[in-house]
């Protein structure tokens, strides 16, 4: 690998993955909307971060997104759902890193092994949802899922050694999770960076469309 772009570099896990990266020797470019002014739910925002790079990047991660959004925290029952609450997850968690994809899509090598990731979440898969509850984060993520799923399909006629995956971190403690842990065990964000990192090192066009863990488990959709 010799270049990548993470979007969302100043969050715990983006910034986490920037600096084992470059540790590496990797060129990276990150993107954030602290630092850079990107906004993922605002595509005029995408358009004109995005449009100034050049690639091709070998890598490119999308790991934005929030859990609390404006004060909303996820819900524990039906009686909890709000529509803004849901269309802010939607927004940001699903509709972002499509919009993010799509003006990816030139940076991405024809040629060549590259991996398009995202930050999914176990909670997003249906197959898996034994608790219920979370209803708009679980649903954004979901949403995500079968959103890179099908680019998956679309760019293997294009780009042939290209891998669009989304992939679940495990708990990482960051602010994002610091409330939301409970008795989970949790990892520092750099060791879930390296975690990642090892995950992608191993994938092939071959791979694909996939939903995996930090181990390169499948998750069930």
């Amino acid at each position: 690998m010799e270049r990548a772009l993470i979007l969302g570099s100043s969050g715990g896990i983006g910034s986490a993955l920037c600096d084992v990266l470059g540790a590496r020797g990797v060129e990276v470019t990150g993107l954030s909307r602290s630092r850079h002014g990107l906004d993922v739910t605002d595509e005029a925002s995408v358009a004109d971060q995005i449009g100034a790079l050049k690639g091709p990047y070998d890598l490119v991660f999308v790991a934005t997104g929030a859990l609390v959004i404006d004060g909303a925290s996820p819900e524990k029952s039906l009686k909890a759902l709000d529509a803004r609450a849901l269309a802010d997850q939607f927004a940001l968690n699903a509709i972002g890193p499509a919009l993010v994809l799509k003006h990816c899509v030139r940076l991405l090598p024809r040629r060549g092994p590259a991996v398009f990731a995202a930050l999914s979440a176990r909670v997003g898969s249906i197959g898996d949802n034994r608790l219920g509850g979370w209803y708009s984060y679980r649903t954004a993520k979901a949403a995500l899922n079968q959103i890179l799923h099908g680019a998956s399909v679309e760019l293997g006629r294009s780009h042939r050694e290209l891998a669009v995956v989304a992939l679940h971190p495990g708990t990482v403690k960051t602010a994002f999770t610091r409330d939301y842990a409970n008795h989970n065990p949790t990892v520092p964000a750099q060791e879930a960076a390296e975690n990642l990192l090892r995950v992608i090192d191993g994938l092939t066009a071959a791979d694909t469309g996939r939903f995996l863990d930090w181990q390169g488990r499948e998750v069930p959709w």
